[in-house]
C-alpha cells in the first residue's frame, strides 16, 4: 500500500489476538504493546484490540466487524502446524475464498525442512487463502499473509516482530504521535483532576491521561500527553507541568 499524503486523515488499525491460551491466562500477550508502539511511531492510529478463542465463527465475526471499520486489521496467532491453528481457515471463510496449499509457502518451508521433515502437520503452515500475498519471516520461514486490509501474523513474539518489520514500510504512514510524560509524584490525582480536565479542554488535539502506579515507595502518578502537533503538545505540556509544580509547592508549605 502507498504512503499516506499530508493532510489526509491518519490510517486506522485494530488488532485481533487469536488463541485460547491467551484467554485462559496461560500465555501473556505481549504483541499488542509491540504493534501499538510500532504503529504510533509511523503515524497509524491503533483504535481497538480484541482477543478471541480458537473458534472459526468467533474469529470470522470479529474479523468482518473490524475490517469494515479500520484501514488495517492485524491478527496474531493461530497459523502454526497443529489442529487448533485455524486462523487461515477463518480468514478464508470471512473473505469467501478457497484455502489452498500455496507452492510459494511450500518453497519457503523447504528452505528449513527436508522432504521427510515436511510432514502433513508442517504443510498446514503452507495453507493460504487464495489471492493472499505472503509475509515472509527470516526466523521460521513459515509465512504470514496479507489479504485485503487484513494482515495475518504469527503469535510467537519474535516471529511476529519480524513480520511486522516486513509489512511496516508498506503501511500508509503519517506524522508520528509525539509523547510527553510528567512525573506527578507526591500530588494525588484528586488534587489535579479538575485542572487536568481544563487543560485537556483547552488543547483540543492533545490526548491527556493520568496513570497511577503502586510501587514500594508509594503511589507514583504520571501525566501523559500525546499529539501529532508538536507546538500544541508543547503548550499543553507546559500548562500541565506548571499546574503540578504549583500544587507541589502548596503541599510543601
Amino acid at each position: 500500500m502507498a504512503q499516506g499524503n499530508a493532510g489526509e486523515r491518519p490510517a486506522s488499525a485494530a488488532i485481533l489476538v487469536i488463541g485460547d491460551e491467551i484467554l485462559s491466562g496461560r500465555t501473556q500477550d505481549v504483541n499488542i504493546r509491540y504493534i501499538a508502539n510500532y504503529l504510533a511511531q509511523i503515524g497509524v492510529d491503533l483504535l481497538e484490540s480484541r482477543i478471541v478463542p480458537d473458534d472459526i465463527e468467533a474469529i470470522g465475526e470479529a474479523l468482518n466487524a473490524l475490517r469494515a471499520r479500520y484501514t488495517y486489521v492485524f491478527t496474531t496467532g493461530g497459523i502454526g502446524p497443529t489442529h487448533d491453528d485455524i486462523t487461515a481457515d477463518a480468514v478464508a471463510r470471512a473473505f469467501g475464498v478457497d484455502i489452498v496449499e500455496d507452492p510459494r509457502a511450500i518453497a519457503l518451508l523447504s528452505e528449513r525442512f527436508s522432504q521427510t521433515e515436511l510432514n502433513a502437520a508442517r504443510r498446514r503452515m503452507a495453507r493460504i487463502p487464495k489471492g493472499a500475498e505472503l509475509i515472509f519471516n527470516a526466523i521460521s520461514k513459515a509465512p504470514g499473509f496479507w489479504i485485503g486490509n487484513v494482515i495475518v501474523m504469527a503469535g510467537v513474539p519474535m516471529i511476529m516482530q519480524n513480520m511486522m518489520d516486513v509489512v511496516g514500510p508498506r503501511l500508509a504512514a503519517g506524522p508520528p504521535v509525539r509523547v510527553e510524560t510528567i512525573e506527578a509524584d507526591g500530588v494525588s490525582e484528586g488534587a489535579y483532576a479538575e485542572g487536568l480536565e481544563a487543560i485537556a479542554r483547552a488543547h483540543e488535539g492533545v490526548s491527556v491521561g493520568s496513570y497511577p502506579a503502586f510501587t514500594s515507595a508509594g503511589i507514583k502518578n504520571q501525566i501523559v500527553l500525546r499529539s501529532r502537533d508538536a507546538a500544541l503538545l508543547s503548550r499543553a505540556t507546559a500548562a500541565a507541568r506548571a499546574m503540578i509544580e504549583s500544587l507541589s509547592k502548596e503541599l510543601a508549605r
